[in-house]
Order: C-alpha cells, then sequence, then structure tokens
C-alpha cells in the first residue's frame, strides 16, 4: 500500500503501465503519480499534449501513450520526480531509463552504477549513457541509464559505485 510504504503495489504499476505494443514502439514516459495533489506541470510543458489533469488540479494525470513521443520534457517539470521514460528499442540487451536527478555531483558518461528499485533494493548494474543538464530544466538533470532488458520498470534510481566505496572506505 502505497500510503504506508511509499512505494506501489503491482496493482498501482498495471495501472499506469503504456501496453506492452506501444512500449515496443521507442520511448515512452511513465507517470508514476498516485496521490491527488494541486499539480499539473506535466500537462503543461508536454508538447504533445499527452498528459492531462483537467480543470481539477487535484486530479491524477490521465495519459495518452499513443501520443507520447518520449521526449523527457515532463521529467524534469515535475515537481514529484514522478515521470520516467522507458525505451525498450535502445539495443538488442539493454533497454534505456530517463530518470531525475537532483544530487551532486552529476554522474559521468559510462560510469557503472547500481540501478535500484522503488524501495532502494539494488537490482542490477546499469550504464550512465546521457546527462542531460540545461538550464530549462530548473536544476533537474536527466539521467540516462542503460539496463538489461526486463529491467526498465523496475530501476527508478541508481547508486554510484565510487561515491559508496568513498563513503565506506574510511
Amino acid at each position: 500500500m502505497i500510503e504506508k510504504s511509499g512505494v506501489p503495489t503491482v496493482k498501482d504499476l498495471q495501472k499506469i503501465v503504456p501496453y506492452i505494443k506501444r512500449k515496443r514502439k521507442g520511448a515512452v514516459a511513465i507517470i508514476e503519480c498516485f496521490q491527488e495533489i494541486p499539480c499539473n506541470p506535466c500537462e503543461t510543458t508536454c508538447p504533445k499534449e499527452a498528459i492531462k489533469v483537467g480543470e481539477d488540479i487535484n486530479a491524477l494525470p490521465q495519459f495518452d501513450a499513443e501520443k507520447c513521443t518520449g521526449c523527457g520534457i515532463c521529467i524534469a517539470n515535475c515537481p514529484g520526480l514522478a515521470v520516467f521514460v522507458i525505451n525498450l528499442d535502445y539495443s538488442k540487451e539493454e533497454a534505456l531509463v530517463m530518470l531525475p536527478y537532483e544530487f551532486l555531483p552529476l554522474p559521468k558518461v559510462g560510469e557503472i552504477v547500481k540501478g535500484l528499485d522503488r524501495s532502494g533494493k539494488s537490482c542490477c548494474p546499469a550504464k550512465v549513457v546521457r546527462v542531460l543538464n540545461t538550464k530549462a530544466q530548473d536544476r533537474t538533470p536527466i539521467i540516462s541509464l542503460a539496463v538489461p532488458k526486463g529491467m526498465e520498470m523496475k530501476v527508478r534510481f541508481f547508486r554510484r559505485r565510487k561515491v559508496c566505496e568513498k563513503q565506506y572506505s574510511v
């Protein structure tokens, strides 16, 4: 139950995940917004109008996966850090996960990190393939991770190995 653990259940996720046929068409946003709060930046920034909140900004966003191009503009604009983009077409063995990152220092392209699931548990190795940090993102860089196929719906954050090693090598 998300209210107690902060982690969405399988049932919660089934409500928001685009159907498999759409996921295989290329990059698509995943909006993991489960609480009705006054918020609508995802709607106002989507250039394809794939996200609708409507008149009541407390409503959960409604997502039209067919309109989504996976551009990722919505990622940095979500104050709740609840939007991700996945791309199953990244490579034969790997999927791409684009996620918000609000920590310093930023990871480096090529860095191998530990992919973490929604509860913070390590679930797979991941490789940083892009770090997007522009003024338009308002201090919320977008990190693109290559993860093993099948892990794109599990990885929602990462732990930098070098930072961990420094932290525990005292």
